[in-house]
């Protein structure tokens, strides 16, 4: 009696984190487009195979183009290279503008077909900061109009990211020139300062 008893208390141990759902992310309450539009530096992100040869200066611009925002994405390698990579985003919440649908794919006339999520979580109320995740949390991004951001800033998003489910020591710094100096991960960074 007793192992049946432990077998099925180390079975619900065990199942424990698969039955905790996260709480679902929440957006911004309302983006206006027209001001998210431009340069970004970005700050910080969680490391994603398809940057792996971003080394610092990691810059995104958003430009009006039609009916989508157009994407340019660029960054520096390790060897000096500047890399580009272009793209479009759409709107799918019209009602906030914090969803977004990105993609640099577009095969066959489908734009959208392998667009990924982009969410708008954080965002200065003055459009200084913005912070994007995804629902599964696999993804986020700090970014700033500037290359550096005031260490006050850096702990609001910091704390945003870890009251949205983000463990922020999976984040690193992004190298900047005239910012940031090492991909030191987020959570230290902000104690640091």
């Amino acid at each position: 009696m007793g192992v049946n008893l432990l077998t099925a208390l180390l079975i619900m141990i065990l199942l424990l984190p698969f039955s905790l759902k996260a709480k679902p992310l929440e957006t911004v309450d309302h983006v206006d487009l027209s001001r998210y539009l431009g340069k970004w530096y970005e700050i910080a992100r969680m490391p994603q195979f398809f940057q792996r040869k971003c080394a610092r200066d990691v810059i995104a611009e958003y430009k009006l183009d039609e009916s989508s925002i157009f994407v340019t994405n660029s960054c520096t390698t390790d060897r000096g290279e500047v890399l580009v990579a272009e793209g479009h985003a759409r709107v799918v919440d019209s009602l906030s503008n914090a969803k977004l649908e990105v993609t640099f794919v577009k095969l066959f006339g489908w734009r959208y077909a392998f667009g990924g999520d982009y969410w708008i979580i954080d965002l200065a109320s003055d459009y200084r900061y913005a912070v994007i995740g995804h629902p599964n949390r696999k993804y986020a991004w700090v970014l700033s109009r500037n290359p550096e951001l005031p260490a006050a800033d850096l702990s609001v998003i910091e704390k945003r990211l870890r009251e949205n489910g983000y463990d922020t020591c999976t984040l690193n710094m992004t190298v900047q020139t005239g910012g940031f100096s090492s991909k030191t991960p987020l959570c230290k960074s902000v104690m640091a300062r």
